[in-house]
């Protein structure tokens, strides 16, 4: 599996973070950031079947593996996993605000866009979708990791390239930590994927929890 990408996108930048506040500001208008007493410092997962673990045991996905590695190195903290498979940035959008007001995350990780990007959806949707995703989180709190993904040039190559400029553009603006391609330690060798040729074998998931931790560590720290 191999992908290639460039090619920036970069106009009005300026009206995305305008734009997140017009679609989330009411929905939380009730529910100002704080601490609540008694819930441990919380990683929220909000993915697709990447991160929901298709084809794989409950406990063999990347994201069990990193909730495994928390219990043992950050034993304060916990991960709650809301992926769905098939998830699009629109169904992470509309989820966001009702999931970061249930779990109260200390650090939120997206990882959507994939099933955008394989469906040809609008880059100027899944931009606005994962703004408001990065926004509501940072509202109450929390900090984010928005990890990437690449596509192959099905929709053309200048399609490929804005889809991966996306993330870029977007960890910038809003100064969250980026992982630039989910799949990067694995993409290379068709051996670490199902039949689908999409789906990570349970074989390549440590790998994926290796790369992700890298990004991910230096986020937990406990809040005040």
């Amino acid at each position: 599996m191999k992908f290639s990408y460039a090619a920036p996108w970069r106009p009005f930048q300026w009206a995305i973070g305008l734009l997140v506040l017009l679609l989330t500001l009411p929905a939380l208008a009730q529910e100002p950031p704080r601490p609540v007493p008694g819930i441990p410092p919380t990683i929220l997962v909000m993915g697709d079947s990447l991160a929901a673990g298709y084809g794989l045991a409950a406990d063999q996905g990347w994201v069990a593996l990193t909730a495994r590695r928390v219990a043992e190195r950050k034993p304060d903290w916990r991960v709650v996993n809301a992926s769905i498979s098939g998830e699009t940035t629109s169904g992470g959008s509309a989820r966001i605000v009702r999931e970061v007001l249930r779990v109260r995350p200390a650090v939120v990780v997206i990882e959507l866009g994939a099933n955008d990007g394989l469906r040809g959806l609008p880059l100027r949707e899944m931009r606005r979708n994962l703004a408001r995703m990065i926004g509501a989180s940072q509202y109450v709190g929390a900090k984010v990791l928005l990890v990437g993904m690449r596509i192959p040039p099905n929709y053309g190559a200048d399609y490929a390239n804005g889809f991966e400029q996306v993330y870029r553009d977007l960890a910038a603006h809003f100064d969250v930590a980026l992982l630039p391609f989910l799949l990067e330690p694995i993409a290379a060798d068709r051996g670490n994927f199902q039949d689908d040729n999409l789906h990570p074998v349970a074989g390549a998931q440590p790998a994926l929890r290796d790369h992700v931790w890298k990004s991910l560590t230096p986020l937990l720290q406990k809040p005040q």
